[in-house]
């Protein structure tokens, strides 16, 4: 009965939207891109609340922003209070509202980010990451430190004062701590823990060599880490306080840069033992390791696992005479290149739908963060270069 409505409708009005049962919006036949791209529009009496929702949803390579008229979905925020928005979805000639509801957010920029999320998942089907946050090595008059920010860089602020070299920053599944590795205290590197609400940092490897690229697992409880303190780096596994260290690799090759799988059951590493960087693969309870069959370089490094797609696993790969973000797939066992940036592009860090990036680009001694769509290739600028030099960066959401 109801598609028979839905049909007379159409005839008086023209196609229109549908709700499916997933909650998922379906755009009719006749207005749905053929190129994976939907035309949106944003609506608001707050032209900030415009801009910010038109730079996010902009950022996304599933849509295009354009004016409400030749618009597939509008989404209205409009503001509810300091904390809170009113999102409304219309489709549809005249405009259909297929949606309304309240959304809060720990302050009006959070909740309208946050709105574009919710219209990502009704409109898609897929989450939004937009309300995520970022921590970043940015370097200011020679001096670098661990900031954190939102994904549009409008509150961007610093989370060490160590006045010392740092990197490798990364966040813990619920975005409270953060791992990195600093040269603030010994010279030497060291990986730290912060705790933002608690307002500590704590050492959880500063043994005699290199300590590095602490990662936690998906469900925070475990570290893996590199250490050298046996002679050349190695793979570990530490509990989420540093200790109980259990070794992974034994070897005279160099052991860095661990990222785990989404069950928490595999670790991806980079390995030099057949004399340049390869990625392997190892369980995290241990055992034999892998050699993953990249075949596109013969420099891959800083394997990054997709928190959703599990056979995917992002990298970075030596592409004539720099270096490009690359992306493996298990289950064709090949790999293929992702961009094609001038210079180079290393570091890369999914966001929470799987689909999306942040990697660092370089150019010549300038460094900064950008987005790329995995899916339609896209790649935006994160921030403008006033923000000053950033990289490594670690999302969360």
């Amino acid at each position: 009965m109801v598609s028979v409505v839905v049909a007379i409708i159409s005839l008086l009005i023209g196609p229109i939207a549908v709700i499916a049962n997933s909650g998922v919006i379906v755009l009719p036949e006749a207005v749905r891109s053929t190129e994976g791209v939907t035309a949106v529009a944003v609506e608001s009496a707050d032209k900030t609340i415009v801009s910010r929702a038109s730079r996010a949803l902009g950022l996304h390579g599933a849509y295009k922003v354009v004016e409400a008229n030749q618009a597939a979905f509008t989404f209205q925020i409009e503001r509810a209070s300091e904390s809170s928005v009113v999102l409304s979805i219309l489709s549809g000639k005249p405009a259909q509202t297929l949606l309304r509801e309240t959304i809060s957010g720990g302050n009006l920029q959070n909740a309208v980010l946050r709105a574009c999320d919710r219209a990502v998942e009704r409109t898609l089907g897929t989450p939004g990451f937009f309300s995520g946050k970022l921590a970043f090595v940015g370097k200011q008059g020679g001096i670098t430190e661990i900031y954190t920010s939102d994904v549009l860089f409008s509150s961007v602020r610093a989370l060490t004062r160590d006045r010392a070299l740092v990197t490798g920053p990364s966040w813990s599944p619920d975005g409270s701590r953060l791992l990195y590795t600093t040269y603030y205290k010994t010279g030497f590197p060291d990986i730290y823990l912060i705790d933002l609400h608690k307002g500590t940092k704590t050492p959880v490897a500063n043994f005699k060599g290199t300590n590095t690229g602490g990662e936690f697992s998906p469900d925070g409880q475990r570290i893996a880490m590199s250490l050298s303190g046996a002679g050349n780096s190695e793979i570990y596994v530490a509990n989420q306080a540093g200790r109980n260290l259990r070794r992974l690799t034994t070897n005279r090759s160099l052991e860095t840069s661990p990222s785990w799988s989404p069950d928490g059951r595999r670790i991806v590493y980079t390995s030099d033992a057949l004399g340049k960087p390869q990625l392997y693969e190892i369980a995290a309870s241990g055992g034999p390791a892998r050699r993953l069959p990249t075949n596109v370089s013969s420099y891959c490094s800083e394997p990054a696992w997709n928190p959703v797609h599990t056979n995917l696993i992002a990298f970075t790969a030596a592409v004539r005479g720099g270096f490009q973000i690359a992306l493996y797939d298990a289950k064709t066992r090949s790999a293929r290149i992702l961009t094609s940036v001038a210079d180079s592009a290393v570091e890369p860090s999914w966001t929470n739908d799987g689909r999306h990036l942040v990697f660092t680009r370089r150019e010549g001694a300038q460094t900064r963060l950008m987005l790329l769509d995995t899916t339609t290739g896209k790649v935006s600028s994160l921030h403008s270069t006033s923000v000053g030099q950033a990289s490594s960066p670690s999302f969360v959401y």
